[in-house]
């Protein structure tokens, strides 16, 4: 039977004549009641070949958004699915991938996160059969994929879903696995590079505290050696090989170590040095100012001089800074120190030098004055100097001592209220001290007065007030500014303190005074013409121009002094008692001057 309703059966293909009649879909099934009636027949399975190409594509490419996005694209190839949804994890969260696809439901999204790595079920909007598929690897879940199925898929659909879900786990496991292994790759350069960096660093930090140490050392060595600022310049010119020279608050040269040291110094301009100076002590560190890179040596705030480095090729680094600024700190100390040990000698100087003036204890005078190098027991000298441009202060009585040292004068030096008081051992020069104050002070108006010589320590109080007789008399002549000897008074040495005053008031009221009288009840001036008539030498144009007046006012007045005075000028005697009595009215007895 089952042969012949073989043969019956017509041969050829669905739809040709001679075929049986085709079935309507699902009629079969439907009959045997084992699909339901809405559901449609699978698709045709793609060719082995193409699923080959996907499963490679996997991994071809490292980067694991588009391994998903494969795989999404390609669900459908293996059974009636759809891909609803893909999820990668980035820094631990699930984040919806690939983009550019729509955001999943928050159903959806909500489910996928409460599965924690497992499979399962899913509800998505309008679909049916949704399933969260975990893409799982080595290193632990690496994502999701969120599928649909139209209807019931076979065994063999079902285990190619799985093979694609595992193949898109391995692909990315090998993308992340690259991907990891490319940025520890890249961790491994930047660490080694880091390494480097630091090495250099570390290799420059040990020769940069070599060489301040080395700087350090060889500056406590120099200021232990008590080597001064000869020594200090030196030891920063072998530090760094750069010319050093030291200049004071005037810019004249101190010191200078190493070669092209100018010969002679060039002299400053005061007013463009003194801005210079300003500016640099504005800005902190070291300035450079053509080919010097200067550092201003101030201690306390108070500007003593700047260290220099020659450096035309403007070569120094930094190393070279460091030394010049740690020399310059050794420089500021050691000249502070310097000065505030010249502050305390010139302060026990003076007390010496005002002891003596006093009348100090020979004992006493000789040891004090041995700790300062100064010979008491040698012939001393009382030397008075006043200068009408200048206050007699502190830093006038050094400009004083300075010039004094300049010329050879062996000296201790104190000051008054307006002139400033030298002890010097041996006789001064007749025109030097004047001649280098006039040049440090840029004036010639001063005056300079120098006792009888001294033997013992007990007269230099009465050499002092000789001095001071020599200077006054200098001081009230014709020629007022210079330098007067009080062995060179001559007339005028009888003059001097511990004369009676009373008797010379005496002798000049009986020789001047009715002139005085005249000139007090009529305002005139004949006693001071008189005077100036004596010390011209009796020279009628030059006393008039001394005067300020004509000679034939000269003449009148003259005239008016014999008749009023009833002394004659031609006579001898009465000449010789007039000058007398002219200098002794005007030095003793203040008269003008």
């Amino acid at each position: 039977m089952a042969g012949r309703w073989a043969r019956n059966v017509p041969r050829g293909r669905p739809g040709q004549e001679g075929s049986p009649p085709r079935s309507r879909p699902g009629s079969i099934q439907r009959r045997r009641g084992k699909v339901p009636a809405h559901t449609f027949p699978a698709r045709p399975p793609r060719p082995p070949h193409e699923l080959l190409a996907v499963f490679r594509a996997l991994f071809d490419t490292r980067n694991e958004s588009e391994i998903l996005r494969l795989a999404m694209d390609h669900v459908s190839a293996v059974g009636p699915y759809r891909a609803e949804a893909g999820y990668l994890r980035v820094h631990g969260q699930l984040v919806p991938r690939p983009q550019g696809r729509p955001d999943p439901a928050a159903a959806v999204d909500r489910t996928v996160r409460e599965l924690t790595g497992r499979d399962g079920p899913v509800a998505v909007p309008g679909r049916s059969r949704g399933r969260a598929l975990a893409l799982h690897g080595p290193g632990g879940l690496h994502g999701y994929l969120v599928v649909t199925s139209r209807f019931r898929p076979t065994r063999a659909q079902h285990f190619l879903l799985a093979v694609l879900v595992r193949l898109t786990s391995a692909a990315l496991s090998a993308a992340v696995a690259q991907r990891r292994q490319q940025e520890d790759a890249l961790e491994l350069h930047r660490l080694r590079r880091e390494r480097a960096t630091l090495q250099q660093r570390l290799i420059s930090l040990v020769v940069e505290a070599g060489y301040q140490r080395t700087v350090r050392d060889a500056l406590t060595e120099v200021a232990a050696s008590g080597g001064g600022e000869e020594a200090i310049t030196s030891a920063l010119h072998e530090l760094t090989g750069f010319p050093v020279l030291v200049e004071d608050r005037f810019g004249r040269l101190r010191s200078w170590a190493g070669p092209g040291r100018p010969d002679p110094y060039p002299e400053p301009d005061p007013a463009r040095h003194e801005e210079m100076l300003q500016g640099i002590a504005r800005r902190s560190g070291p300035v450079r100012i053509k080919d010097r890179l200067i550092s201003v040596i101030r201690p306390r705030g108070e500007v003593l001089g700047v260290l220099a480095l020659v450096d035309p090729r403007d070569e120094a680094d930094e190393y070279t800074v460091f030394a010049l600024e740690h020399a310059a700190t050794s420089l500021s100390l050691e000249l502070s120190h310097l000065r505030h040990l010249a502050g305390v000698e010139l302060r026990l100087r003076r007390e010496l030098v005002d002891d003596l003036l006093a009348g100090a204890d020979e004992a006493s005078a000789y040891a004090r004055s041995e700790a300062f190098g100064h010979d008491l027991h040698r012939i001393q000298y009382v030397v008075v100097v006043q200068w009408r441009s200048q206050v007699s202060d502190d830093a006038f009585a050094r400009t004083v001592g300075r010039a004094a040292s300049a010329v050879g004068m062996r000296s201790l030096v104190t000051r008054r209220s307006d002139h400033v008081v030298l002890v010097a051992e041996g006789r001064p020069d007749d025109h030097a001290l004047y001649e280098a104050l006039a040049r440090e002070t840029g004036t010639p108006d001063g005056t300079i007065g120098v006792s009888a010589r001294c033997d013992t320590p007990d007269g230099i109080p009465g050499r002092y007030q000789e001095a001071l007789r020599a200077l006054e008399v200098r001081r009230r002549s014709l020629s007022r500014y210079g330098t007067t000897f009080f062995d060179d008074l001559g007339l005028y040495r009888i003059l001097g303190p511990g004369n009676d005053y009373q008797e010379l008031e005496g002798f000049v009221r009986e020789w001047l005074g009715q002139l005085v009288d005249y000139d007090s009840l009529h305002r005139a001036a004949l006693v001071e013409t008189l005077s100036r008539y004596f010390d011209c030498g009796g020279n009628y144009a030059e006393t008039a121009e001394s005067l300020t007046i004509h000679r034939s006012t000269l003449r009148y007045r003259l005239q008016r002094i014999r008749e009023i005075s009833g002394h004659d000028l031609t006579n001898v005697e009465d000449r010789l008692n007039l000058q007398v009595a002219t200098r002794v009215w005007k030095i003793m007895l203040g008269g003008p001057g």
